[in-house]
């Protein structure tokens, strides 16, 4: 599975969405768990106080450790603000089917493609806890990939993931994802 992680606005909505086309495209099958989705659902009884934001990820972790045990290519698309909860995540879904994903951008260039006006509206005061303004964000250490969306477009962000997968194991002969295959990764 891919975890990309990165500031409001870095791209990551916009990267997964196109991967998951690709994928689906060439006959894998993905599926995208995207924060702001989960958040309507799954999350919508969580804040974005700092223990809302780990049980938050917690709960992206279970959901994609489930599809990942079902075969299925998941591309998490999460601000995931701190290093311990991507650490969780990644214990929870298996370190050998986890690859972290830095989406890197300036704090500026988040601001400037930022529809909702979040940015913005934190800036006011209007948005308690927001990532990048009132709240941190912890950067990984060693991203399995780092994608600099300053300078890739999202074409060629995905092309880079493809090539990542590719050479990790995860686009087999059927699409499948490597399952790890040790009982200490097996689910129940």
């Amino acid at each position: 599975m891919l975890w990309l992680t990165g500031l409001s606005g870095a791209g990551k909505s916009v990267i997964v969405a196109a991967l998951e086309a690709a994928l689906v495209a060439s006959g894998h099958a993905a599926f995208v768990l995207d924060g702001d989705n989960l958040r309507h659902g799954l999350n919508s009884d969580l804040g974005f106080s700092p223990p809302d934001r780990t049980e938050n990820i917690r709960r992206a972790g279970e959901v994609a450790a489930l599809l990942a045990d079902a075969g299925v290519l998941t591309l998490a698309a999460f601000i995931s603000p701190y290093r311990a909860d991507r650490a969780a995540a990644r214990a929870t879904v298996g370190a050998e089917r986890f690859l972290e994903i830095f989406v890197d951008a300036p704090l500026a260039l988040c601001e400037g493609r930022d529809p909702k006006q979040l940015y913005r509206r934190a800036r006011a005061g209007e948005i308690a806890d927001f990532t990048g303004v009132s709240a941190p964000y912890e950067p990984p250490e060693h991203p399995d990939l780092t994608l600099d969306t300053a300078a890739l477009d999202p074409a060629a962000c995905v092309a880079s993931l493809l090539a990542l997968l590719e050479r990790r194991g995860f686009l087999g002969v059927e699409g499948a994802a490597p399952s790890g295959g040790s009982e200490e990764n097996a689910r129940t």
